[in-house]
């Protein structure tokens, strides 16, 4: 049985139309068999008239949202201009070149040396290489294929940060090292679970955000990615976004996905030098005071999405 048309009449069991409101008995124009493409034409205007104003109100909010992110945005300069002299002092009372330096490694053909309790060997060098040459080939051949394919997929938003994808050599080292020290695990055994030696993030607008976050972890999942882990953050106050940790079934390739608007991974940049040097641990207790406050002004002025602080963690 086919639906109703918005301007057909239902029939009776006697095969007359039922007679409507603004009919009469004397069966006017609209009842005439002459005028049997009255109707149809009606209808053709009936939905002429339906899309004209459908295609109004995308247009009114459309100018809504527009202006509303641009809003957004002047706000946004005018507290990152702020931010930015709050780094400046800090920077004034704390130089840069007086900090110690973190990076652990040697050169990229030598064992571990440094502060640690305990250095690679060079049979333990040689694995974490091979590693490294591993990891870049998965991401080269198999992983960002199926990030570019799937970027293409929605126009509405798009891969950033995309040469920061794969982390440098000593920074990998780094990683899997103290993944070693934390759980004393073999160097294959700490490569399987760093989560984030290859990292990618998607940027959206603030009103498509929520929507195209859970649409491309289902692309993700489709592409064959396995996904290992939700962490939403935009309801904590040193950093907003969301974080996912995925891992490419064929290689057992472990890597990350975030999730930003504009701003948040302008935020993001911001903070990136205070998060290293909290991540350091050579700041003293006031210091890092200093620094989770300014990280925590920084997010303050993130503004959230709509509905993005709802997205679930995982597991």
């Amino acid at each position: 049985m086919e639906p109703d048309l918005p301007d057909e009449a239902d029939e009776s069991p006697n095969g007359n139309a039922d007679r409507r409101d603004d009919q009469d008995d004397g069966g006017g124009p609209a009842n005439r068999p002459g005028n049997a493409d009255a109707e149809p034409r009606n209808r053709e205007e009936y939905y002429a008239d339906l899309r004209a104003a459908v295609s109004t109100e995308e247009s009114t909010t459309a100018r809504r949202i527009t202006a509303e992110e641009k809003a957004a945005a002047e706000k946004w300069s005018k507290q990152t201009a702020e931010s930015r002299w709050i780094w400046t002092e800090y920077q004034r009372k704390w130089p840069p070149e007086e900090h110690a330096p973190v990076d652990r490694a040697a050169d990229s053909s030598a064992s571990w040396v440094g502060d640690r309790d305990r250095s690679l060997d060079s049979a333990d060098n040689g694995r974490v290489e091979a590693a490294c040459d591993r990891i870049a080939d998965r991401e080269q051949e198999k992983i960002t294929p199926a990030m570019r394919a799937l970027e293409s997929q929605d126009p509405d938003r798009h891969l950033i940060g995309f040469d920061d994808r794969l982390k440098g050599r000593d920074r990998i080292k780094e990683k899997i090292y103290d993944t070693m020290e934390e759980v004393d695990s073999s160097v294959e055994e700490a490569v399987s679970i760093v989560p984030d030696t290859i990292r990618y993030t998607l940027q959206y607008r603030d009103t498509r955000y929520t929507q195209g976050v859970w649409a491309d972890i289902t692309r993700m999942k489709d592409q064959g990615f396995e996904l290992l882990k939700i962490k939403n953050s935009w309801s904590g106050d040193q950093y907003k976004g969301v974080n996912s940790q995925w891992i490419e079934a064929d290689s057992g390739q472990r890597f990350e996905v975030q999730f930003h608007t504009r701003i948040s991974y302008e935020a993001k940049q911001l903070t990136h030098d205070a998060y290293e040097r909290i991540r350091s641990h050579q700041a003293d207790k006031f210091e890092q005071i200093v620094l989770e406050a300014f990280q925590k002004k920084v997010a303050d002025d993130v503004p959230t999405p709509p509905g993005a602080a709802d997205i679930p963690n995982y597991p």
